[in-house]
């Protein structure tokens, strides 16, 4: 299957020298949603800015649809929608006109009936005669997906979506995040909030000054990077580990009284040894009364690689 976007050895050096993308390469798959992970200055919004036409390239190709956009950028980008970071819209509108004029813009003739199913979806067709600055920080950026979608466009970017909403409207967004790509959008998000790429991402990458540090579909990265962490609490401290338990990944606490298992997979391995070891405890004679079991989450994994990667760079 081609990929509806493909982007090769993409590179953005602003003038001064910064790097803000460092020879990107990445296949988005029609039909998924994509999150794409990364610190603060990590060049999140440069790419998605590079892709939308917002910035121009320093080198790399971006082709989208079939399309190289340097060639032929007027069409392609017609089946583009871009939510943007930040509330960039004229404030004195009112909502319905702002977002039926999003879909003028695009060449597209008037369609009463379609933007009220968008402005209904987003629950602002009560506040369609109001004006843009009289909305709460949540409204206002339903507004602006609201004219990202008013196009109906096939690939759409999301920066931040949910930055500065509370957690109702978090969920609802998700929930229509979840509607699109039903109706076959292709969605990218950036996000700070890993539980949402947790929550809704099929694939999932991770971007560190400006490099794409690993790509995977969101399950297999976490069979594969995920971990598990447990704390024993023993009855009475000990000052040695018998050499069967020794032999998991497990350290003593300086006191004796706290042993700590690191290990697994994300396949379930890392629980099968912790019910090992509590075995080979009773076994030896060595009482506990409390287990605290982690199992890492994405957000676990993301750090974990950043900071790796991190190391090995600085």
């Amino acid at each position: 299957m081609q990929p509806i976007l493909e982007i090769r050895d993409l590179t953005k050096v602003y003038q001064g020298g910064l790097k803000a993308l460092d020879s990107v390469d990445l296949a988005i798959k029609p039909g998924e949603i994509f999150a794409l992970l990364g610190p603060n200055g990590a060049g999140k919004t440069t790419l998605i800015a590079a892709i939308c036409g917002l910035v121009r390239p320093t080198s790399g190709t971006i082709s989208a649809f079939g399309e190289d956009l340097s060639k032929n950028w007027r069409s392609a980008r017609s089946r583009i929608g871009l939510v943007p970071q930040e509330l960039a819209t004229d404030m004195f509108e009112k909502v319905q006109y702002a977002v039926s004029y999003s879909r003028g813009l695009f060449g597209l003739a008037p369609d009463a009936a379609r933007i009220e199913e968008i402005l209904k979806s987003l629950s602002l067709w009560d506040k369609r005669d109001e004006q843009i600055r009289a909305l709460s920080g949540g409204m206002k950026r339903r507004v602006l997906i609201a004219k990202a979608l008013a196009h109906d466009p096939d690939l759409l970017f999301l920066d931040e979506p949910t930055a500065g909403v509370d957690v109702e409207l978090r969920r609802d967004m998700w929930k229509l995040i979840g509607a699109m790509r039903e109706r076959g959008v292709t969605i990218i998000l950036t996000t700070h909030y890993i539980e949402e790429a947790e929550e809704m991402a099929d694939r999932v990458g991770i971007i560190r000054k400006g490099q794409i540090l690993m790509v995977d579909d969101k399950a297999a990265m976490m069979s594969r990077l995920g971990r598990t962490e447990a704390i024993i609490t023993l009855s009475e401290a000990i000052s040695d580990l018998p050499a069967d338990i020794a032999a998991y990944p497990v350290t003593l606490s300086e006191d004796g009284k706290e042993l700590c298992y690191r290990g697994g997979d994300g396949s379930g391995k890392g629980k099968e040894e912790v019910a090992d070891i509590t075995k080979a405890l009773t076994k030896a004679g060595i009482d506990y009364n409390g287990i605290d079991i982690h199992e890492s989450s994405l957000e676990d994994i993301f750090v974990d690689l950043v900071e790796e990667r991190a190391g090995e760079i600085e």
